[in-house]
């Protein structure tokens, strides 16, 4: 399972931008979060011209699906969306890794069980 933004373990920071401008502005080893897909699609297909790692927050499966052929790194939505996601991105083998939100230790374990990719603490994300 993967865990971003605990204390203990060291990770990348997500950073959300806006513009181009920001995304340029990035440091390395960042991974630029855009969010919503519907809006930030010229973002997400800048960053892959360029090779700069990306994550995108996602509600529905659609939007998943289009994150993975973009090539985004990441796809970060609610537990919910991501149990259902999770099976669908397996069964077709997305080299995109689902996180789910946390806030709490005490979440890991349950989305964990759901067999999720991994988790994202807030604090991770800049």
């Amino acid at each position: 399972m993967i865990i971003i933004g605990h204390p203990w373990i060291k990770s990348n920071r997500f950073l959300k931008v806006f513009s181009i401008k920001c995304i340029e502005e990035s440091q390395p080893g960042d991974i630029v979060l855009l969010e919503p897909l519907v809006d930030s699609h010229n973002y997400a297909i800048h960053c892959q011209n360029n090779n700069i790692p990306f994550a995108v927050v996602v509600s529905t499966l659609t939007d998943a699906l289009f994150a993975n052929a973009l090539g985004a790194k990441y796809i970060i939505c609610e537990e919910d969306d991501a149990l259902m996601i999770q099976p669908l991105a397996n069964e077709y083998l997305f080299d995109t890794r689902l996180l789910v939100l946390i806030h709490t230790e005490k979440e890991i374990c349950k989305i964990a069980r759901g067999k999720v990719d991994g988790v994202l603490f807030a604090e991770a994300i800049c």
